[in-house]
């Protein structure tokens, strides 16, 4: 499981898991990662994980986000990848998932074979009589083989299953009638500052995640709240003041 290890002046303050899609990061202490620093945005940064992978994107923030000492917007984070946020910094580490108890007793079990005679120590002598000489084989005449069944013909091999793929036909303001492909495992879609979601292909679907205001975006009408929701083909989304459907191809 990947996590985020704070620190200031090379003093590591906390540790937090991304067990969850959004991890967010600002002054605020109602942020799951909180910086008491006054260079910090209230709202500063937040971390969207989906699966394995984790995307850090600055929110607007005054004084920016920098990631291994460049100025971003939105990053890809990679095993060791150190942020800065004002004057302190959060390590991206991703730790190696470890044996079962299991697979421990499977590395460390030991399988004898057994003597073809018990041990003796020295001085001693065994005190169980030797065993009998084994009667000589009976020979028998063979018999003929059993008629075998015909093999079954194999099960046709099943054609490996392809991810569907899906885009969102825009329906109001300048660009309606665009389509926009939801080509990629993450897309990020609204206006900085005022609202963002970001769309998520996984192998069961796609779904949709707020990540940024403090109005929620609708779907179908209704607000979408703080988790994920998975897309139905044809449902009506509305980001920013911008209606689109979303579809399956």
């Amino acid at each position: 499981m990947a996590k985020l290890i704070l620190s200031f002046d090379g003093t590591m303050l906390k540790t937090v898991e991304l067990n969850k899609e959004r991890t967010t990061i600002g002054r605020r202490p109602d942020n799951d990662i909180q910086v008491d620093n006054l260079a910090v945005s209230g709202l500063h940064a937040a971390v969207t994980t989906v699966l394995n992978d984790s995307v850090i994107e600055d929110l607007n923030s005054t004084n920016g986000t920098l990631v291994n000492g460049e100025l971003t917007q939105k990053h890809l984070l990679k095993h060791g990848d150190v942020i800065e946020i004002g004057k302190h910094t959060i390590k991206y580490v991703v730790e190696a998932t470890t044996a079962t108890p299991f697979q421990d007793f499977a590395k460390t079990m030991v399988i004898r074979r057994p003597d073809a005679a018990a041990r003796q120590a020295p001085g001693e002598h065994a005190s169980t009589p030797s065993p009998a000489p084994a009667p000589a084989p009976v020979q028998m005449p063979p018999r003929a083989p059993a008629p075998q069944p015909a093999a079954a013909a194999p099960p046709p091999a099943a054609e490996p299953s392809q991810p569907r793929t899906a885009g969102l036909q825009i329906l109001s303001g300048s660009s309606a009638g665009r389509v926009l492909d939801l080509n990629k495992s993450l897309t990020t879609i609204g206006k900085a500052g005022v609202q963002v979601a970001v769309f998520t292909r996984r192998p069961v679907g796609f779904f949709v995640t707020h990540v940024e205001g403090d109005v929620f975006p609708l779907i179908n009408g209704e607000p979408l709240g703080t988790q994920a929701r998975q897309l139905n083909d044809q449902d009506t989304i509305e980001i920013a003041g911008t209606k689109m459907s979303f579809f399956y191809k």
